[in-house]
């Protein structure tokens, strides 16, 4: 249902492509099996699912090849009103409605409740998917950034249960590998998308004790490991976990694009994949 890699657009507004241009680089990752792109309702304030829409008018038939996922539940603040999470029926609904209108499509693959709402219902929205899979607008749904707890409370009131979990996952920031959830994926069975592989950058710009430890380290097992950047060694870093994450590409360039899709034929080590552990961390395993 998902390809081992997504193309992700949350920056599609600031690649300035045009239509044309953006329609291009759609079919480049398509054809190296990259099928699957994630888009949110509020990406790019929200001109990134229009843009992305405007390229598939060019060319249709494109829409039968690819799974698009989106997301909804955040309200951006306007004047007088603070940013808020609403994952209300009405919200959810009229979230997917606006995306399906932008992005040209009757619609998605994947709905993903993009942050948890305190004041979330389940039976709410589980009210809602069951409306939106009945009218055929989505097929399945996840959530994003959700705790282990948050994500069986969902499932729970599901009758198709939820597909993925969209989290935070790289090298720097390991909070997650010790609140549960990659186990909890584990044992329903269904894979994490995983966003900010890359750290936005920081692995690449940052001066810190910590990222110079870990690039350091990164250069290292690309030599021994045959990558060609450490992009690569960190998606296979990710990809060695059990819960097998399917990193979520964020750069609008073909040959990047080109070269993570290479990294699936790359292995690691349980020392080589602790020796980065350990660099992010600063010290070795207890």
């Amino acid at each position: 249902m998902l390809s081992s890699f997504i193309q992700g657009y949350w920056r599609l507004a600031e690649w300035k492509m045009s239509p044309q241009q953006c329609l291009s680089f759609i079919k480049s990752h398509v054809e190296l099996g990259i099928t699957t792109v994630d888009h949110a309702h509020i990406y790019g304030d929200p001109s990134c699912e229009s843009l992305f829409g405007d390229a598939l008018k060019i060319d249709r038939s494109l829409r039968d090849r690819i799974e698009i996922v989106s997301k909804c539940g955040i309200t951006l603040a306007i004047p007088g009103k603070a940013a808020h999470y609403n994952s209300s029926k009405q919200s959810i609904l009229t979230s997917v409605e606006a995306s399906l209108r932008r992005l040209g499509t009757d619609y998605l693959d994947i709905l993903l409740i993009h942050r948890p709402d305190f004041l979330m219902d389940a039976e709410e929205i589980a009210d809602a998917f069951s409306q939106l899979k009945q009218q055929g607008m989505v097929k399945y749904f996840g959530a994003s950034n959700f705790t282990s707890a948050q994500l069986s409370l969902l499932g729970s009131r599901l009758d198709q249960g939820v597909v993925t979990n969209q989290i935070e996952l790289n090298p720097i920031s390991l909070d997650v590998l010790e609140s549960g959830v990659l186990e909890y994926l584990q044992e329903i069975q269904i894979r994490p998308m995983a966003w900010s592989c890359l750290g936005g950058g920081a692995i690449f710009t940052s001066k810190s004790e910590k990222m110079q430890r870990l690039r350091s380290v990164l250069q290292e097992l690309a030599g021994e490991i045959g990558a060609t950047s450490i992009d690569q060694v960190i998606y296979a870093w990710l990809m060695r976990m059990p819960s097998k994450p399917l990193p979520i590409l964020g750069s609008g360039k073909a040959q990047r694009t080109q070269s993570a899709a290479r990294s699936v034929a790359l292995s690691m080590s349980h020392e080589q994949w602790y020796r980065v552990w350990s660099a992010s961390k600063g010290h070795g395993v207890p």
